[in-house]
This record gives structure tokens, C-alpha cells and sequence, in this order.
């Protein structure tokens, strides 16, 4: 992993409280924590075997107040491992060395485990899914317990938890419906919240038969648009956001999904060109603040606080444009953010990947707050 990229001419350094900038071997589409101090990545190419990396963060970049210079400016490899297939969701199983991945083609989950005797991410087993749709793929949840479920599913139809060691089926949906799936959350011991392509959102208690709490469709004008979600916002007001690929934001309460609270449209250049990159995150130490990508090469901060309505046009609070650079030309290639990830602690920190394997970690600076 290179750390010598320079920062982009499209940024103002001032901007930000700290930024690095690092090179990954192939591009990544996960960045998923492992305790506070570590991530997990891995490469998606379907034509080649991809890197499933295991790294910790620079020294900087995990104490929790600055406190002066540190000798490591790199992510350090801790594991490392190649996956035949592609990665395009991964899953660290809370306190194991276990992962969870998934990817096209999609016949089957493979479970991995982190060695404590050497530096190898080794496969260790499969979980049979049933089916096989190209290019789909199953979406995957964790459900953390002394037996971990693995909650997964392509369609409603298919969608289930199963018990990571036993591999037996704990919950399954039970029906015939064939929405396709766009992300699963685990929210709590017992429910999780599904979003589906079409924009059809619900929360599941596996406690009782599939009788979703739902929002069935984000309304008129929906149709060709692609949809993802995510619930967990902090502070009052709704806690659960959901990302069209036009740029359209939602925003609702868990307690009454029938209607959002409200409706606005984000000022992205153009709908995604890939929308199973589209992700919209909630701060987990900041009231009310989220950030969204999958559009281009940036990542867009919101303050949520005071929206309400619909059809509103707001502006982002902060965007990150460091994956966008300048060729010899003066022309933009513009890399396509892949995933962005919020620091556990660090409550302005954000960890982001793009299509040209670039790796940024950025804290950036409020600009109502140095006012």
C-alpha cells in the first residue's frame, strides 16, 4: 500500500482537520470495521482473484486525541486472503475472528476466519443460499449472539437467517415476492430493516411471523429509480434515510413508516451510473448529521436537523471532492466513490474508497462551527 499520493488540486486543505491518502492494490467496495482500531477490504474484479486484506490503522489514526508526531504514516497488513469470487458485501462477525462475504455468482456465502497463529485469512466454510441469479447477489447481515445468525437474501422471497455454525434455518420470510434487495440491517438482537431496489422499506421482528412494519413505495415518480437505506440516526426526529439514485433523500420515523417526515433532493451531477454503489450513512457521534456517495468522486455531509416537506433542494454541509484529480489535460477522469465508512469515535472522521483504489480518511471541519 502506497501512502505518497499527493492531495488533489480540487481540494482546499483548510477544510479539513486532518486528511491522508493511501493506494490499496485493487479497488474496494467494503470497508468494514473490526473492533476500533481496524478495517476489513477487498477487491471486486470478476475477472481476476481478489485481495480480502485485513489492515489497522496508522497509530494517528487511532488514538483518540492528538497527540503529536507517530513514526507510522501507513495502513499495516495484520491478514490478508484471496477470494475466487468477487467481494461486494462483507460482514465481520462481532467478537470472533469470523467473516461473512458475498458476491456474484451468488450461489452460496463463504465464511472466513482470521488465523492467530500467522497473517492468512483462510476460508473455512460455505453457506448454501439456494439460488443463483447473475448479476444478483445476496445481501448479508449479522445478527451477534453466543450463536451468531447470518441474515441474507437476493429477493424477499429468499430472505432468511441462519445459524452461522449449525447453518440451520432459524427465520425465513416465507413468501412469493420477488422485490430485489438493496441492503439488510441488524437493528437489534431480534428485528432488522430491509430496503429493497425499488425503494420498498420494512422492519422485521424475527420474534413473530413475517408481518413487516413498511413502506411500501417512496411515492410517485419513483419508477426507474433505484433505492437504499439506512436506519440509526442519532438524536431527535427520524432515524431512518433512504437514497434514491436521482439524489432524492427521505427521511422517516420507524414508528410510522406509511409517510416520511420529509422529502428533499440532494445536489448530485448526474443519477448514479452504478446504483448498487449507492450508500447513505448516519454519523454514529453526531446528532442528526449524514453523508451520502455513489454519484461520483464525492462524498456529501448533511446537516438533518431542520428539514421538513417536500421537494425541498438543500446543500450539502461539507463535501469530500479528494478522489477527484486532474489528468495532463486539465480534464476530470473522475473516479466513482465505491463505499464510505464513519469512524467508530472520531466523530468528523471518514474513511472512503473509489473505483481508482484510492483510500482517503478525512476528519473535516464544520463550517458553521469555525464561523
Amino acid at each position: 500500500m502506497d501512502c505518497s499520493r499527493p492531495a488533489p488540486l480540487s481540494m482546499g486543505l483548510s477544510r479539513y482537520q486532518d486528511f491522508h491518502a493511501f493506494d490499496l492494490s485493487g479497488a474496494t467496495r467494503v470497508l468494514e470495521w473490526i473492533g476500533d482500531k481496524g478495517i476489513l477490504v477487498a477487491g471486486y474484479d470478476s475477472l481476476k482473484k481478489n485481495e480480502i486484506l485485513h489492515l489497522i490503522l496508522p497509530l494517528r489514526l487511532s488514538v483518540k486525541e492528538n497527540q503529536g508526531l507517530f513514526p507510522e504514516r501507513d495502513f499495516k497488513v495484520q491478514h490478508g486472503g484471496f477470494s475466487d469470487r468477487s467481494v461486494c458485501d462483507l460482514k465481520h462477525v462481532p467478537d470472533t475472528r469470523l467473516l461473512v462475504t458475498s458476491g456474484p455468482p451468488g450461489s452460496y456465502l463463504q465464511v472466513w476466519q482470521l488465523a492467530e497463529d500467522s497473517d492468512v485469512i483462510r476460508a473455512v466454510s460455505t453457506i448454501d443460499v439456494h439460488e443463483r441469479e447473475e448479476p444478483l447477489w445476496p445481501r448479508v447481515a449479522i445478527f451477534p449472539s453466543v450463536a451468531p445468525g447470518v441474515l441474507h437474501g437476493t429477493r424477499l422471497s429468499s430472505l432468511k437467517v441462519v445459524d452461522l455454525h449449525s447453518q440451520k434455518t432459524m427465520y425465513t420470510s416465507g413468501v412469493s415476492d420477488d422485490d430485489v434487495l438493496s441492503s439488510l440491517q441488524v437493528l437489534d438482537t431480534d428485528t432488522f430493516a430491509f430496503c429493497c431496489s425499488s425503494g420498498r422499506l420494512g422492519l422485521v421482528d424475527t420474534r413473530q411471523r413475517w408481518a413487516p412494519s413498511e413502506n411500501l413505495s417512496p411515492g410517485p415518480g419513483s419508477t426507474g429509480r433505484q433505492w437504499c437505506a439506512e436506519a440509526g440516526g442519532r438524536g431527535p426526529g427520524p432515524s431512518i434515510a433512504r437514497l434514491g439514485s436521482d439524489g432524492q433523500l427521505c427521511l422517516l420515523d420507524p414508528r410510522d413508516l406509511c409517510q416520511p417526515v420529509s422529502s428533499v433532493q440532494c445536489p448530485v451531477s448526474m443519477p448514479s451510473p452504478e446504483p448498487e454503489l449507492l450508500r447513505v450513512t448516519w454519523a454514529p457521534g453526531l446528532d442528526n448529521c449524514l453523508a451520502i456517495s455513489g454519484f461520483d468522486g464525492t462524498v456529501q455531509v448533511y446537516d438533518v436537523t431542520s428539514w421538513a416537506g417536500v421537494g425541498r433542494q438543500v446543500e450539502p454541509l461539507f463535501t469530500h471532492r479528494g478522489h477527484i484529480f486532474l489528468d495532463d489535460s486539465g480534464m476530470d477522469p473522475a473516479p466513482l466513490v465505491t463505499t464510505h465508512t464513519w469512524h467508530p469515535y472520531k466523530p468528523r472522521t471518514v474513511l472512503s474508497a473509489a473505483s481508482d483504489a484510492s483510500l482517503h480518511v478525512w476528519d473535516w471541519v464544520d463550517p458553521c462551527a469555525s464561523r
